[in-house]
């Protein structure tokens, strides 16, 4: 009969053979009546376990058995073998490689079902918190007000906190010297604020450039010395996680000219808000926020099936054909949506409108991957589950907003009335 090593990882509990430990040649009489303690083969990551084998030599099977004090943490697989040997014969060299062959396919048939469930129950996550997160962004862009203000303001606070604690992390600070901690509170509190001005005033230039004076003469008289860097981060803080979101607040609550050719118009219920809530920046708001989402998908679902090309060092996952199929989506949306909304009237704006607002999440997207690739990190943080942090999941809105405003504002004759 052969002795067990057993290899315990954090999957199995793998039996492999590799000596014979009684040779056939030796009578019944030479076998070990007693118990016989076995020793595991420790390797990194493994657990050492000391437990009696017993082994009875009645009969052509081996019995083995373990004694009571032998625990095993939960969810872990236990692949147990019985080893028959016959009394005539010793085992021999295929016999062994044949039985490790087994063990080691039975251990990974056991990693595989292991790491699968993982996968399931993080997807299963991100369905569910997907579906609610878009259904809590519906309610909150059709109501709009101050309700949409509030929503995005606290959305930026969270956002600036999670870019300034990237840019303090590992990867990003030894090649730099990050801003101070009350620098970086200020400045997430301030980007708070500006979505909450561009509601009241209207416009957000002056707020924003005495913002940035502030923290600049902030930065300038710490103590210590003065890093551009510092500046540097700080300043792009105010403009990528405060000034360009406050734009979805011009788009949704300042364009409130009537969508007067919206087929939701006349039926749409008076406890809602009526005829007056479909306005040009709500529809406008909807077809950007749809043709994102949809340009995500599709872009995905292209990458996975046909993806071959990569399309930039900054995200290697991203590939030239899921980027065509995200184009491609995005138009279709917004042409369907403007279809169905009556705005823009034109075929040939819809498809304008659909275009930019791809190049807008596409370069939205890679611009948060490369401040995570140069901070080391796979995401921005974990506050939603199966999705990450906030900037994870509105990457792709910070630059469109900006751009389909001055589209709608600026392009559109009437704004597209």
């Amino acid at each position: 009969m052969a002795p067990q090593i057993v290899e315990f990882d954090r999957i199995a509990l793998i039996p492999v053979s590799l000596t014979s430990l009684c040779s056939c040649r030796h009578s019944h009489s030479n076998l070990r009546r007693g118990p016989t303690f076995l020793k595991l083969n420790t390797q990194r990551n493994f657990h050492k376990l000391r437990f009696k084998l017993e082994v009875s030599p009645n009969g052509a099977q081996g019995i083995f058995r373990i004694s009571r004090g032998v625990f095993l943490k939960h969810r872990r697989r236990v692949i147990s073998a019985v080893a028959r040997a016959e009394q005539p014969e010793p085992f021999g060299d295929s016999e062994i490689n044949e039985e490790v062959k087994s063990g080691t396919q039975l251990s990974e048939e056991g990693g595989l079902d292991s790491e699968h469930q993982p996968k399931t129950s993080q997807l299963r996550k991100r369905i569910i918190f997907g579906l609610a997160i878009g259904i809590s962004v519906g309610g909150v862009v059709l109501a709009g007000g101050w309700v949409f203000t509030v929503a995005l303001a606290a959305a930026v606070f969270v956002g600036a906190r999670e870019y300034f604690e990237l840019v303090r992390s590992r990867g990003i600070a030894s090649g730099m010297t990050p801003p101070p901690r009350y620098v970086s509170r200020a400045c997430s509190v301030i980007c708070s604020l500006m979505p909450i001005l561009t509601l009241y005033y209207g416009n957000i230039d002056v707020p924003v450039t005495s913002a940035a004076f502030f923290m600049a003469m902030a930065l300038l008289l710490q103590r210590g010395n003065p890093r551009f860097a510092q500046l540097s981060s700080t300043m792009f803080g105010l403009f990528y996680c405060g000034y360009l979101p406050c734009f979805w607040v011009k788009l949704r609550c300042g364009l409130a000219v009537p969508a007067l050719n919206t087929r939701l118009v006349a039926s749409w219920p008076y406890l809602l808000g009526g005829q007056t809530v479909w306005t040009v920046g709500l529809v406008a708001t909807l077809i950007s926020f749809s043709s994102i989402i949809a340009a995500d998908t599709f872009a995905f679902i292209g990458g996975k099936a046909f993806g071959r090309t990569p399309l930039t060092s900054v995200s290697p996952k991203k590939t030239w054909e899921g980027a065509l199929a995200g184009l491609g989506g995005c138009i279709a949306i917004s042409v369907l949506l403007a279809k169905f909304l009556c705005w823009p009237t034109s075929v040939l704006s819809a498809i304008a409108f659909g275009i930019l607002n791809f190049f807008g999440s596409l370069f939205g997207d890679l611009t948060e991957s490369m401040i995570k690739r140069d901070a080391g990190v796979k995401d921005s943080g974990s506050l939603i589950p199966g999705h990450g942090g906030i900037l994870d999941r509105v990457d792709s809105y910070i630059f469109t907003g900006a751009l389909a405003h001055s589209f709608v504002k600026t392009f559109l004759p009437l704004y597209g009335v």
